[in-house]
């Protein structure tokens, strides 16, 4: 007999793991029993305490509901007197045929007829011949490497042989330049840097007549000759406290073994205050030079030596028409050649007011400033002075003035300024005399020292002006205009204000048609003074010089795009006036040129 002991083993499980479900069922009812009947007990107790009080809070979210319109089928009958029943109206057309031979074209767009564009070259030259054996020459050239880079060349040149009437002395003058300039522009910051050298030819042609022998005369070297070279830079930045500003550097020399140096460093400063802006320049100015000798010692030298530094804030303000500008200056000056400095305080404000928009606006303010002087600056005004000056700083202490202007008409307007100058150490041209000893043999025999050429005197002056101009755009092609200025001087030490005139004025008009172009210019200088000592006098003598009116002319013929011609005419009424003692000008003077546009 055999036994699968692995199924018996089976079923030995199986009926314990029944009998196991039994005994676990059994105790589960069990145990339901006893807490079944100890909360039939519980609740026995409380039914026999009473059923008491509780609250039951029901929260239910409102849902509102609207019911359908039902739209009423039938309208509403009228029983109104003045209520008229609608007439029926029949509308008939009568028409009448018209014969007609009118054919309407086929509709054509206009447009604007556009001007042809004006192509512009890099560079340009221009070259005038004229009497007294002048000539003219500008050149002018712009090169571009790039979007953000150039380079700009100029140069210019006007000489004459001279040849004015009754003067013994050579007369001719030259002048000729060369100038570059350099650029970059970046996005936030653009630079540029510029050099350049001058050179210059004049003559101490006015010599008193009647006074020297010809054997004198022909032992004179009037001849003067200058020289400048420069070099600058500027900087531009933009989103920086630091705005920008420039440095310059200039030597200036002559053939009498006189020289200067000049060099000016500005950088400029704007901050944010409140909602304004304020600005803020910084100036150092330094100018130093020396002369070999005095004018009437030539065992003396001259030299000077002024530095400059100075801030200048200031402030805008804008108003509903009016505009103000408040600043100041504060300036220190250091006498470098004397050991001797000082502080200056100079007011900074101007104010203007629109009366009538375009039309009438009053302005104002008064400011002040100290003024470097130079060779440079004199030899520039009045190439004729000496090369023995002594060379001192202005102090403008200040300049008030008032004015109004605007347009009388949309196409003519006005200006009218009166001003009330305080100056100290105002420098005056004023003619050099002849110095002699007690044997009446001269001292200085250089070619200035004939009575020839002029020196510079300072003085305390107080000027008083009257300022008017009219200007007019008589339509895109004509405009015209004037103005004239009234001048009044006081000075403390001098008997005048040498070689200052007191009125001058101005007239000028321009006119272009097609392809011609012309324009005219006449000034009045009035009368001036000068103080002369000679040998022949016993005292020093002061002269008058007349005034005098000035003519010019020009008018110029564009012959293609490219070439030009014009003709320029000066002293058109042959006036031979002096603008300075003994110096009398070149009379009637032409010249004419030609110009040339083109790609280099």
């Amino acid at each position: 007999m055999t036994f699968n002991l692995k199924s018996t083993e089976d079923k030995i499980a199986r009926y314990t793991m029944r009998k196991n479900l039994y005994i676990t069922a059994l105790l589960f009812i069990s145990g339901s029993s006893v807490l079944w009947a100890q909360e039939k007990d519980k609740n026995k107790e409380k039914e026999e305490e009473g059923i008491g009080t509780e609250v039951v809070n029901v929260v239910k979210p409102y849902t509102p509901t609207i019911s359908d319109a039902n739209k009423i089928q039938e309208t509403p009958s009228l029983n109104d007197s003045i209520t008229t029943t609608r007439k029926n109206i029949e509308y008939n057309i009568f028409s009448v045929p018209v014969a007609s031979t009118f054919t309407p074209a086929k509709g054509k767009a206009t447009g604007l007829k556009k001007a042809a564009k004006e192509r512009l070259y890099n560079s340009y030259l221009s070259l005038g011949l004229g009497n007294y054996n002048t000539a003219m020459l500008d050149f002018y050239t712009s090169r571009d490497f790039s979007r953000d880079e150039s380079l700009d060349i100029m140069l210019n040149h006007h000489s004459s042989q001279g040849g004015i009437d009754n003067v013994v002395l050579d007369d001719k003058f030259f002048n000729t330049s060369l100038e570059a300039y350099y650029r970059k522009r970046d996005r936030y910051m653009s630079w540029g840097l510029n050099g350049g050298f001058q050179h210059q030819i004049y003559n101490w042609y006015g010599l008193p007549e009647g006074v020297y022998s010809d054997a004198v005369i022909g032992s004179i070297d009037e001849k003067q000759s200058y020289y400048t070279g420069f070099v600058g830079g500027n900087l531009e930045f933009e989103e920086s406290y630091f705005t920008g500003g420039e440095v310059y550097y200039r030597r200036f020399w002559d053939a009498y073994s006189s020289g200067e140096n000049r060099a000016v460093l500005k950088p400029k400063f704007q901050f944010p205050v409140g909602e304004e802006l304020v600005n803020l320049d910084v100036a150092v100015d330094y100018v130093g030079g020396s002369f070999d000798r005095i004018y009437g010692n030539a065992n003396t030298d001259i030299n000077y030596s002024n530095l400059f530094a100075g801030v200048k804030p200031s402030i805008q303000i804008l108003n509903d028409g009016l505009t103000l500008n408040l600043g100041a200056s504060i300036v220190y000056n250091q006498d470098l050649e004397n050991s001797d400095g000082d502080f200056f305080f100079y007011p900074n404000v101007d104010v203007s007011y629109d009366i009538v928009d375009e039309f009438v606006t009053a302005y104002g303010g008064v400011d002040g400033s100290l003024q470097q002087n130079s060779y440079y600056q004199f030899a520039q005004e009045n190439p004729y002075v000496s090369p023995t000056l002594n060379i001192m700083p202005t102090d403008q202490q200040y300049n008030a003035f008032a004015g109004i202007k605007g347009r009388f008409l949309p196409n003519v307007g006005y200006n009218l300024k009166g001003s009330y100058i305080v100056e100290n150490n105002k420098y005056i041209y004023k003619s050099n005399s002849i110095y002699t000893g007690q044997d009446s043999q001269i001292v200085n025999n250089e070619g200035y020292a004939y009575g020839n050429s002029f020196g510079v005197v300072y003085d305390d002056v107080t000027t008083i002006s009257v300022y008017g101009e009219v200007n007019a755009d008589i339509n895109r092609n004509f405009s015209l205009g004037a103005n004239a200025e009234f001048i009044d001087y006081s000075t403390d030490n001098e008997e005048e204000a040498w070689n200052l005139p007191t009125i001058q004025g101005a007239l000028f008009a321009n006119y272009k048609y097609g392809k011609w172009s012309a324009g005219a210019h006449l000034f009045y200088v009035g009368e001036r003074h000068d103080r002369i000592d000679s040998p022949i006098l016993l005292d020093p003598e002061t002269v008058s010089l007349d005034g005098y009116f000035d003519i010019n002319a020009n008018i110029g013929y564009d012959i293609t795009n490219q070439w030009s011609a014009f003709i320029k005419a000066n002293n058109i009424a042959n006036n031979q006036y002096s603008r300075l003692v003994f110096y009398p000008v070149q009379g009637f003077q032409i010249l004419a040129g030609a110009a040339y546009k083109f790609d280099l």
